[in-house]
């Protein structure tokens, strides 16, 4: 593969806010830890180190062989569990919805972003051991996000009813969508195992968490990822004092409010992407997974009749922590309070979101991890890459909107000036003239002037862009050739990895894909990447 990339900036498809944290804004500085440069993970190691005990570890590594004791594990997993319980072992994690055979493209990008960083941190620290983490999200309700992904501009989507937590889901109905997926693969070698991948994880399985993370594992077990399931009960007794702190004192809510509002204060007009609520904290249980809410002492479970006093709701989280859920605000410091982790790998609106959660770390005393942008990337063909050279448009030009697009390649091409600055310029000068002619006269002779001045140049814009209409009908073929170009590497006019799915492109390159992927991303160059393949 040949490479290049450009700043995420530049690309326009991403926030002033994650940007400026990129930038590392100074008005950014107290809403995260530490910048994620290699050299500042030394700091980052020392501090998680004084503050992860010996005894939660032995739970981490316990509670994984217990997920992983159904399932094949590599030789590199295995020793990547094991080290977890060394006090020299660190993470890094990245976390990602239970998407149907994977979803989106990017989350390829999340995950070997999360262990290209974990190799280049054992090359710059060999004293310590950095795991790879993939979070799954099996406690998440909004199936309607996860049920589907696209295959060659057509929607696979699984369609059932659901309720409750998503990981808990049985694969009836999958068999249909399977059948559907099959029968647009060719009988490749590489069709023959992107079937046999998806009928093995979703035909196979009992539940959606283990249908995912068989699929994952196989797809990544040879770089010795660590996948875990946050839905564990001993995992979530580790966590019970700061459940507890949310249900009594609320203090997310003030912390996260605090923050948005100085978010807020500040110059950017930046987004906030969550709001806290005063509980934030679900109870989960069979089929139900519901917000807890507190009135005038009294704990409700909304669209339920369940209900309790502060001290029953205390005994039922001490009896059965499993059953107390965190919602996206509490879910980053739970996986902090359980991982020994180093950096949080996630995309934008991620990265946006834990930029609000700084503050209840600090009341929490819980370490805060360092935030790292995932890898962007846009994998084009070296046809199409030849075809963009023999079309006069540049790799950068891609991400404009379409109509920029055409626009400027329709100035670039044009036998013919589209500009018309030099005649504005003229018209500019001789206005200032007779500015000082009529400054020796009366204002209304001024006022004639200045109404003449907008005349003038209205025409002129009038005229430029019926000119550069009248190219574009003129030049209509190439801009076709452009619009289609643009349409196939950015669908629906957006990013290639927020629509495609990876077995469009592994059904092309196989298992060279993933390879590729690991030997072309690199995590903490902060650019987005542009990936030609060699047919």
């Amino acid at each position: 593969m040949l490479t290049d990339s450009l700043p995420f900036r530049e690309t326009n498809y991403f926030s002033s806010l994650i940007c400026d944290y990129l930038d590392e804004n100074n008005d950014l500085k107290s809403f995260y830890n530490r910048f994620p440069k290699l050299e500042n993970f030394k700091a980052q190691i020392e501090e998680k180190r004084g503050s992860f005990s010996s005894e939660t570890r032995a739970v981490l590594v316990n509670s994984l062989k217990n997920q992983y004791a159904s399932v094949a594990m590599s030789e590199a997993t295995k020793t990547n569990i094991e080290l977890l319980s060394n006090n020299e072992t660190f993470t890094v994690t990245t976390g990602h919805q239970l998407n149907l055979f994977t979803g989106p493209l990017y989350f390829f990008y999340k995950i070997i972003s999360t262990i290209n960083l974990c190799t280049q941190l054992k090359s710059e620290y060999p004293k310590q051991s950095f795991v790879p983490i993939y979070w799954m999200a099996t406690e998440d309700h909004d199936f309607e996000e996860i049920n589907y992904f696209n295959f060659r501009g057509q929607k696979l989507q699984w369609n059932r009813k659901a309720s409750g937590a998503v990981g808990e889901l049985q694969l009836d109905g999958l068999d249909s969508v399977f059948k559907v997926f099959a029968n647009q693969l060719n009988t490749s070698t590489n069709a023959e195992t992107l079937k046999q991948l998806f009928k093995s994880a979703y035909l196979e399985h009992q539940d959606l968490t283990d249908a995912t993370r068989y699929l994952v594992n196989e797809l990544f077990k040879d770089q010795g990822l660590v996948i875990i399931d946050g839905n564990d009960a001993a995992l979530k007794r580790l966590f019970i004092p700061y459940v507890e702190d949310e249900l009594v004192n609320q203090t997310s809510f003030d912390k996260v409010t605090e923050a948005n509002s100085c978010l807020n204060g500040l110059s950017g007009n930046y987004k906030i992407q969550v709001n806290p609520r005063e509980i934030n904290v679900f109870y989960i249980t069979k089929d139900v997974r519901e917000r807890i809410v507190e009135t005038e002492g009294i704990y409700q479970v909304l669209n339920t009749t369940i209900s309790w006093s502060k001290s029953e709701i205390q005994k039922i989280l001490l009896a059965h922590p499993e059953r107390f859920s965190p919602n996206v605000i509490m879910r980053p410091l739970f996986q902090e309070v359980i991982l020994p982790n180093l950096c949080y790998i996630g995309g934008g609106g991620e990265l946006a979101y834990w930029l609000q959660l700084k503050s209840n770390f600090e009341a929490q005393k819980v370490t805060f991890p360092m935030l790292l942008l995932r890898n962007s990337v846009l994998i084009m063909t070296d046809k199409q890459k030849d075809k963009l050279q023999k079309l006069n448009v540049s790799v950068n030009d891609l991400f404009l909107k379409q109509n920029e697009l055409r626009t400027k390649v329709t100035k670039q091409v044009s036998e013919i000036t589209i500009d018309f600055s030099s005649q504005k310029a003229y018209l500019d000068q001789q206005f200032k003239e007779l500015y000082v002619l009529a400054e020796q006269t009366d204002e209304s002779f001024i006022g004639a002037v200045k109404a003449q001045e907008a005349k003038q140049i209205k025409g002129l814009d009038n005229l430029e862009s019926r000119l550069l209409k009248a190219q574009k009908r003129k030049l209509s073929d190439h801009l076709e050739r452009v619009t289609v170009l643009q349409d196939d590497l950015f669908p629906r006019q957006s990013l290639q990895e927020r629509n495609m799915n990876f077995s469009e492109f592994y059904l092309e390159y196989g298992d060279v894909l993933i390879t590729e992927l690991i030997e072309n991303l690199e995590p903490l160059k902060g650019e987005f990447l542009v990936l030609t393949v060699q047919n």
